[in-house]
């Protein structure tokens, strides 16, 4: 079996008999209570920006959540701080841990492989080089918080987390709930993942289209990356430039949104 390190990630681990409703209760996915597939959550601002997002399974009595290195101490703090009274034991396992990526076993991460768990010292013989895995989840249209957009800056619905899981929409009360069921019921999203190939230039560049930005790619892995794209702006998508070069872009397979599409006004 070959893993390979996602060295740009963080992980916890939350026990205790409130584990499962601390979690649940915070943030927007549907959080699991057995072993088996990985669930994708986001913990959102009150304005329902994302603050952290990752993936969540349960493992020997616990859950054990992975988030990009980036946010892991301010996600660390806003978890302690909503865990106040409850039965909970939250431990930060950075130091003792790692996160890979495996065709072969592990957590399911939907179609793109496995998510793997475990401590540093049984991972010596893992890939130090995590390309082959951001090929595959750019080749299927998947954004990362701190790869693709920065923390707070973004929206679910941006990197279609209502399309692909993410977001429970039966639950209760969650944090930016209120925003998340509004851009649901009102059909005001109008920001979309969208896939740019042929780019020959940095994460971060501008999508233009017919000359006004639509967006920004995320990162490039042999020109090919993940675009959070104004899709009113993409009226001809052979138009489309990054860095004055012409570029290909492309909607994911699982996409229901099209270029073009319009939202109405809030």
């Amino acid at each position: 079996m070959t893993t390979y390190l996602r060295a740009d990630r963080a992980v916890f681990r939350f026990s205790g008999e409130d584990a499962h409703r601390l979690i649940n209760d915070v943030v927007t996915g549907q959080i699991p209570t057995e072993a088996g597939t990985a669930a994708w959550w986001a913990l959102l601002s009150p304005q329902g920006k994302i603050l952290a997002e990752g993936l969540a399974s349960f493992a020997d009595g616990a859950l054990w959540l992975d988030v990009h290195q980036s946010v892991a101490d301010d996600f660390f703090k806003r978890m302690r701080m909503y865990k106040l009274r409850a039965k909970v034991e939250i431990e930060d396992l950075r130091a003792t841990h790692r996160v890979g990526f495996s065709t072969d076993a592990g957590d399911r991460d939907r179609d793109l492989g496995f998510r793997v768990i475990a401590p540093v010292e049984q991972t010596a013989d893992w890939v130090a080089d995590d390309t082959p895995y951001q090929k595959a989840r750019i080749a299927a249209g998947i954004l990362h918080q701190g790869n693709d957009f920065p923390a707070n800056d973004t929206f679910a619905h941006d990197i279609g987390m209502d399309i692909l899981g993410g977001i429970d929409f039966a639950k209760g009360c969650y944090v930016g709930q209120e925003v998340v069921s509004r851009m649901k019921h009102r059909g005001t999203a109008r920001r979309r993942p969208v896939m740019v190939s042929s780019i020959d230039a940095p994460a971060g560049s501008p999508v233009l289209a017919n000359g006004r930005e639509a967006g920004t790619v995320g990162q490039v892995v042999d020109g090919g990356a993940v675009a959070i794209i104004r899709l009113d702006r993409i009226t001809g998508p052979s138009t489309v430039t990054v860095d004055g070069k012409p570029v290909k872009i492309a909607l994911p397979a699982w996409a229901t949104y099209h270029f073009g599409d319009t939202v109405a006004e809030e």
